[in-house]
């Protein structure tokens, strides 16, 4: 009986990545004022643990992130940006 309580444990242990979902957001970040921000701010998007990919443009101002939702948070990912010194929020 204790064999099998073990492997029920273990079972579920390890399929728990397999309740990870993948989610995608967009921030608005207004105060890139040249070109060069974006890298800045993808560097401290990247820094975030949990995110898996992230896209920042200059024209339109923005990030778009592909995060791990079990990792972080959009709010962990806005906190990131101000961190580096470039307020965002999300894009409804």
């Amino acid at each position: 009986m204790k064999q099998l309580v073990a492997l029920l444990a273990l079972t579920v242990v390890l399929s728990a990545p397999a309740w990870a979902a993948t989610e995608t957001v967009t921030l608005s970040v207004p105060s890139m004022t040249c070109a060069t921000c974006p890298i800045t701010v993808k560097m401290a998007l990247s820094k975030v643990v949990g995110v898996i990919e992230a896209e920042v443009t200059w024209e339109p101002r923005e990030a778009v992130v592909t995060y791990d939702d079990t990792k972080t948070t959009a709010a962990a990912l806005t906190e990131a940006t101000e961190n580096a010194g470039y307020p965002s929020t999300v894009k409804e």
